[in-house]
């Protein structure tokens, strides 16, 4: 199964400048045959609205290709964003990558 998951790390910003090559970073995961692609937050240190319609593009993008899209260790910033947008309940956010492994190995 971790043939199957591919990590997508972040850092830094993640804003209008950057949003774009993002999605096309993810949704070009699909193509490598990843089955469940986890975009890892934990080096974020902001994220604007540009960033998040990116990822819900990719989100859509994924989910049309029988993809999951799960998101991990996003900081408080970034968790209002979702929470504002109501994005909290469309993205499966999990504390860390432990988390989502423990989460994800139950499931199978």
């Amino acid at each position: 199964m971790n043939q199957e998951v591919q990590v997508v790390k972040l850092s830094g910003i993640i804003n209008t400048t950057n949003s774009l090559e993002l999605r096309e970073n993810i949704t070009h995961l699909v193509d490598s045959g990843a089955k469940i692609v986890l975009v890892d937050c934990q080096e974020v240190t902001f994220m604007d609205s540009s960033a998040l319609g990116s990822l819900v593009l990719a989100f859509k993008t994924l989910r049309a290709a029988g993809t999951k899209l799960f998101l991990c260790s996003i900081n408080e910033q970034v968790r209002i964003l979702f929470e504002l947008t109501g994005m909290d309940s469309v993205f499966e956010i999990f504390t860390n990558q432990d988390e989502f492994h423990a989460a994800i190995l139950s499931r199978s």
